[in-house]
């Protein structure tokens, strides 16, 4: 270990690649990285998933259900190149762990399952990508299996995502006949040996049969790189020969200013392509040198201080270790023998052991008490970590998800990490009233670990409520709740996390005035609301002119109003996509204050909502169910009667993919009525897409059962 750790401080960040395995459920995340630790020595046995025997996979939960819940980091070495990895979960609940992967990762390699193509979540994952602009290569698996089509994958991935696609590789046989890998950079077919469990490989020439269709797609792979190389473009074109490195460096370049997205493929589980996909990491994904320095924003603390809104500085840090210290915390977990750890991406200079740093999302320091490389859930202790690092630190009590930490002396504030908000709730309750803090105090450093999980005491019931993606995610948690906690509190059942928007425009004036014999209150404003799209959220806008209202009582304008947001007055579920146009009022020179201002902002939302309709909003899901064709009837009657609607079919062999839109509400134990229908053999993947307006009659059964 003491090697490994010394072998990671001593390489050139040139040299270095953080990449992450991202896909859908299945399609074979975990067993490519087992396969990754296996080959380049750092793991003398390959796990399995079915087993439970991998190395990423450590949670109980884990091991139990044979799928990744949390991202798990690691690190390898291969070809003298150290390579950082992060395997991600793929079941849509725990989408919040991709989020945050992508975020402090510099390249990606999204799965595809060679049989069932671009699934739901590998789309999603896609997008997550596409919004961080993250360099990717793909890997189509699986080419083992009954129904294995490589083309149709591509085909699928140029649709459904619009990738404009390289195929590097492409096999020779698929399911029952996969034999290798034909690779249209070297030109030569690759034969793994079954014998030592792939460690080794060999290079055949392309067979007869074979060759023509080799020379098709190579022909296409160089014509594409054309647009890459000016050089390579004129031995193209004149029939020349392009020598094996310049194709390597023209894809290098198509990946890193990502025009095109270079395609690998094998069978991870029968442990055929693995290398290449590795020789491909490190030959076509960025090192930390190779993406844009990271940017961020500072305010002056030496500002004037009159509330004036103050310029934000943007400011720079390169990836060196020579630069001003920076750093994102993207996970927090509570370990079992360490306490509190926090896993950080080091963007520039240095994190040492024993050293201060400053939050500057907090405004506060931290001391980094311990320093951890990790390999999984086991850790390997370092004296520092440097830019490019992604490591574990001990010690900051206030550092959680999206935080920045930095030189105190020269600060910055990087862009933190959105996630979604959860849409599904259960009432929970301690089985006796010792165990009441207990269970505070445990459901709290679970939404430390997990920003899609919140907690909340119902003010009408008295009744603890926590909330999280998906009845899956729930599930583990309370699970968690009993194995890491120890306690096992009453649990109620699934709640839908509705909310309440304005259906029109409602123009309030609201003066707040109170004298009690002293100095008074004063605050007066005219704020527009107006409905906004849904997805939208919460937009303030100042129209303040003239000094009508000064500006340092507009800030408590708008926290009066956020505040406010979060209980409507239909049912008490939060406000969401309205937007506040603050653009009149008044103010006395003595008597206005924070709290008068913010006080009528207050007064003014409950006016607006008593001024006009209010429309409940529940989450609509959206997926598709996979099913033999002989149960596609029983299978659309259940659809509807769930208030469901069909986008759309795709027939293949004698398989129904059915794409379905369903509430939320409909869709509770909805994974064994559809076993029932089926016999088992339709499966269902719903993920959360949006909100929607319920309908009158189910919306006043909603209100009834409150």
């Amino acid at each position: 270990m003491a090697s490994a750790a010394k072998k990671r401080g001593a390489t050139k960040l040139d040299r270095v690649r953080n990449i992450g395995f991202v896909a859908h459920i299945d399609a074979g995340k975990t067993t490519t990285t087992e396969r990754v630790l296996f080959y380049a020595g750092v793991t003398h046995r390959i796990g399995s998933v079915d087993s439970g025997t991998t190395e990423m996979d450590w949670m109980e939960e884990e091991k139990e259900r044979g799928i990744t819940i949390t991202s798990a980091a690691t690190a390898c070495f291969w070809r003298d190149y150290q390579v950082n990895i992060i395997d991600t979960p793929g079941h849509v609940d725990f989408t919040a762990e991709v989020e945050r992967s992508l975020r402090v990762l510099d390249g990606a390699v999204p799965i595809f399952s060679a049989v069932e193509g671009v699934e739901s979540q590998s789309e999603k994952v896609w997008r997550q990508a596409d919004r961080y602009h993250t360099p990717r290569l793909a890997f189509i698996n699986k080419l083992d299996r009954a129904g294995a089509n490589h083309a149709k994958v591509c085909e699928s991935i140029r649709e459904r995502l619009g990738a404009v696609i390289l195929p590097v590789q492409i096999p020779y046989g698929e399911g029952d006949e996969f034999k290798g890998l034909i690779d249209l950079v070297e030109m030569e077919l690759l034969v793994w040996n079954e014998e030592d469990q792939g460690m080794t490989f060999e290079t055949l020439e392309i067979p007869e049969d074979a060759l023509e269709n080799a020379l098709t797609h190579r022909e296409a792979l160089l014509e594409q790189l054309s647009d890459i190389d000016d050089e390579l473009m004129l031995k193209f074109l004149n029939e020349e020969e392009i020598p094996v490195q310049q194709i390597k460096d023209a894809l290098r370049v198509a990946c890193l200013e990502k025009r095109y997205v270079p395609v690998l493929t094998g069978s991870s589980l029968k442990n055929v392509g693995v290398q290449a996909l590795l020789d491909a990491i490190i030959e076509y994904l960025p090192s930390p040198l190779d993406v844009p320095p990271i940017e961020g924003t500072w305010v002056d603390d030496q500002a004037d201080g009159k509330g004036e809104e103050q310029e934000h500085e943007k400011r720079i840090r390169k990836p060196d270790r020579e630069e001003p210290f920076s750093g994102l915390a993207f996970k927090v977990v509570n370990d079992e023998y360490m306490g509190r750890l926090v896993y950080a991406r080091i963007y520039s200079g240095v994190a040492e052991k024993g050293s201060y740093v400053f939050n500057s999302s907090k405004g506060k320091q931290e001391r980094i008490a311990r320093v951890f490389h990790m390999h999984a859930n086991d850790r390997e202790e370092v004296e520092s970590a440097a830019a490019g690092d992604i490591v574990a630190l001990v010690g900051p009590k206030e550092l959680t998800t999206g935080d920045t930490i930095c030189d105190a002396k020269s600060p910055i504030l990087l862009e933190s990490i959105d996630f979604p908000e959860p849409v599904v709730s259960l009432a929970v309750e301690p089985r006796s009233q010792a165990e009441e803090d207990k269970l505070t105090e445990s459901l709290f450093k679970l939404t430390q670990e997990d920003p899609t999980f919140k907690f909340r005491v119902d003010p009408e019931t008295n009744q603890t409520v926590i909330s999280g993606m998906g009845e899956l995610h729930l599930e583990i948690l309370t699970s968690r709740l009993k194995r890491e906690f120890g306690v096992e509190p009453n649990i109620g059942a699934p709640q839908v996390a509705y909310r309440e928007t304005l259906t029109a425009v409602a123009d309030i004036e609201e003066k707040f005035s109170k004298q009690s014999g002293g100095r008074g209150q004063f605050g007066h404003v005219y704020i527009r609301f107006e409905p906004q799209g849904r997805g939208q959220g919460f937009v303030f806008e100042d129209q303040i002119k003239g000094g009508v209202i000064p500006k340092n009582f507009i800030p408590s304008v708008r926290k009066g109003l956020e505040e406010s947001m979060t209980s409507g007055p239909l049912a008490g579920y939060p406000i969401v996509d309205i937007k506040a146009v603050l653009y009149d009022g008044s103010y006395h020179d003595v008597d206005s204050s924070e709290i008068a201002f913010k006080t009528a902002a207050i007064n003014a939302i409950r006016k607006a909502f008593q001024q006009v309709s209010v429309a409940l909003l529940e989450p609509i899901m959206e997926g598709y169910i996979i099913t033999p064709s002989e149960y596609v009837g029983e299978i659309m009657d259940d659809i509807n009667s769930r208030r469901g609607t069909v986008k759309g079919f795709e027939l293949e062999h004698n398989t129904q993919t059915i794409d379905v839109r369903i509430p939320l509400s409909e869709t509770f134990g909805y994974t064994t009525r559809l076993r029932s229908l089926s016999q088992g053999r339709a499966v269902a993947d719903l993920h959360f897409s949006h909100y929607e307006v319920v309908p009158a009659r189910i919306r006043e059964e909603i209100l009834e059962g409150r």
